[in-house]
């Protein structure tokens, strides 16, 4: 068996938290490298392109996140193998990326630069990107976004919406994706009872 290494922020949120989810869910062994926002400047210098999470397999660094997530998805047994369900897969999976690109920016800005920019995102593509997820879910069957069963591609939704949920984000309200698209708040609930997500968490409460 390879040996896997993940680093990533300190946090439940983010990029790498669906490909730490993955790996989990599967059973797969990996070294969970976990470090601070202060302490990225110098995960910086290593990292190509200045960007996280990185997948080190056997010493050789990956990078892309939705590439890492699509690994540790064949690894775990979450992505589809049938073409067309990987592809439905893939395409929310992009959709979600794009909208967090269109956030990312945001958090290098001044407060009010920053308020600007998240509310015109509120009020603009944030909705067409939730919306479009919900109807991509309803359509195929309201439970999971591809294969009919969990995928990869729930587990990005999922932690994309807990973010968004969450109150983290300046000027982001906690209520708009029940307001836009509350399948998607229901399909949250449901990936976050499911005991080997709930498993996972526990860890970290119990510590």
């Amino acid at each position: 068996m390879s040996q896997l290494k993940l680093t990533y922020f300190d946090f439940h949120g983010g990029r790498g938290e669906p490909v730490r989810l993955a790996l989990a869910i599967g059973g797969i062994a990996f070294e969970d490298h976990r470090f601070t926002f202060a302490e990225f400047p110098d995960v910086r210098k290593i990292a190509p392109f200045g960007q996280v999470p990185l997948l080190e397999i056997d010493g050789v660094v990956i990078t892309q996140c939705d590439a890492i997530l699509r690994y540790a998805g064949k690894l775990a047994d979450l992505y589809p193998t049938d073409p067309l369900q990987a592809l439905l897969c893939d395409e929310v999976m992009y959709v979600v990326e794009e909208s967090t690109v269109r956030l990312g920016p945001t958090f290098r800005m001044t407060s009010e630069e920053q308020r600007a920019a998240r509310l015109a995102l509120v009020n603009g593509s944030m909705p067409v990107y939730l919306q479009w997820l919900e109807k991509q879910l309803l359509a195929r069957g309201g439970e999971y976004f591809a294969d009919n069963r969990l995928t990869i591609a729930d587990l990005k939704v999922f932690v994309d919406v807990r973010g968004l949920n969450s109150g983290r984000l300046d000027h982001v309200p906690t209520d708009l994706v029940e307001k836009v698209a509350p399948a998607l708040n229901a399909h949250m609930k449901r990936i976050a009872a499911l005991p080997a997500v709930q498993a996972y968490y526990a860890k970290f409460e119990a510590k």
